[in-house]
């Protein structure tokens, strides 16, 4: 099974993603992590992007695609694999097509999980973590039990990202858009185009993948 997962920046695909992964089998594959792998290995597609790289260039669709090409050739890919965060544009979306095309390889769902905007921010901009150990935690949804003291270790130090503030994440938000708004139509009209409540708890988002997905096997 090969499955893309859309979503907006602070929608909750890593932590899905995971979830796909442990529940159906299927490796999640990240472009940066294998652009970084095949540089470190000096594939013949990992030197190209070397190349690019060091001359402070963006990587071309092209390279990211050969990579993903080959990584889809590993043992641990034969049972299936997910694509989180690519494509991005629907350029990046023909040139993965034609790729598997050429595999005999079919694309079977892409799962768009739709959000609220403005909700999103708001969850977004409430988030922070304890410095100590990382807890998660929101002003509104997840407050500590005891204010100012995280649940899990005590501590009383806190974190909150640098670029988790209203108009950074907004502007995020409406690159996301930007790009993925051909995506859609381009997806649909293959029939592979699902698309969930992303704004759903954690595990109501995991239930609504998993009957896609169920729907598939």
């Amino acid at each position: 099974m090969i499955v893309i997962l859309l979503g907006p920046p602070g929608a909750g695909k890593g932590t899905q993603a995971q979830k796909i992964q442990t529940a159906h089998g299927l490796v999640q594959l990240s472009t940066g992590d294998m652009l970084r792998a095949a540089v470190a290995a000096g594939t013949e597609v990992g030197k190209k992007a070397k190349d690019f790289m060091e001359a402070g260039k963006l990587v071309t669709d092209e390279i990211v695609v050969g990579i993903i090409a080959d990584r889809i050739e590993e043992d641990d890919c034969k049972q299936g694999f997910l694509l989180d965060g690519f494509p991005r544009t629907a350029q990046q979306a023909e040139a993965l097509d034609n790729m598997l095309n050429h595999k005999n390889l079919n694309l079977d769902a892409v799962i768009e999980m739709k959000v609220d905007d403005e909700a999103l921010v708001d969850r977004i901009t409430g988030r922070y973590t304890c410095a100590n150990c990382n807890q998660g935690y929101h002003e509104v949804n997840l407050k500590p039990k005891v204010d100012g003291v995280c649940d899990n270790c005590g501590s009383t130090n806190f974190n909150r990202r640098a670029d988790d503030n209203r108009e950074t994440v907004s502007s995020r938000l409406e690159s996301y858009h930007a790009q993925t708004a051909p995506l859609l139509p381009y997806y649909e009209t293959k029939g592979v185009l699902k698309t969930i409540d992303g704004m759903a708890d954690i595990d109501g988002v995991t239930s609504q993948i998993n009957d896609v997905l169920g729907s598939l096997a």
